[in-house]
């Protein structure tokens, strides 16, 4: 009996090139899922309820399926920094990244059924101080515009950063290694 490829339920082309390294075959289904959080929800806690969301959201178009599903989030003192819906707002966001070490938390959901098994991995990652020249010209790039934080570690954004403290991948979008071990605990469960 052949095997049912597993289901990304992400519509980001990081995120596939990542998979790739666990399932070379597998199906993309993007979500429509609610993204209001609860307010109050503090920044770290927010992805992996996304993710959670996300995954339940495709669940309906691929029952029975292994479905995962992530949410990034960059967040600087306690507050969450989205995708800049504006060159100007990338600017302030990499402003604030200026310098700083900030956060970035990962939530993955793994879902088959009922069963479901949630994580959040995250980051610390530390920038350089950024004169106004290097944001204004990384924001010119425009690689900014669909990044949580206003920057791609994968990309030029990767000129911006001093240091990072744990995963890298998880700063790109999935913590591939973390993952493969929630897989694998999945998996034992039966």
């Amino acid at each position: 009996m052949k095997r049912e490829k597993p289901v990304l339920a992400s519509g980001s082309p990081r995120r596939r090139e990542l998979f790739a390294l666990l399932y070379p075959e597998f199906d993309v289904m993007v979500p429509d899922a609610d993204e209001t959080l609860p307010a109050g929800l503090p920044a770290g806690e927010a992805p992996e309820l996304l993710a959670r969301r996300k995954a339940r959201a495709v669940l309906a178009c691929a029952p029975g399926r292994l479905i995962v599903a992530a949410d990034t989030l960059v967040a600087v003192d306690g507050t969450a920094l989205g995708k800049p819906k504006s060159r100007e707002e990338a600017c302030a966001m990499l402003h604030r990244l200026s310098g700083r070490t900030h956060q970035v938390y990962t939530g993955v959901c793994v879902l088959r059924g009922e069963k479901c098994l949630s994580f959040t991995q995250c980051t610390q990652v530390t920038f350089y101080p950024l004169s106004e020249e290097e944001i204004r010209r990384y924001a010119d790039t425009g690689e900014p515009m669909d990044k949580a934080g206003a920057y791609g570690i994968q990309g030029r954004g990767a000129l911006l950063a001093e240091k990072i403290d744990g995963d890298y991948f998880n700063v790109v979008g999935l913590p591939v290694a973390r993952l493969a071990r929630a897989l694998s605990d999945m998996a034992a469960e039966g």
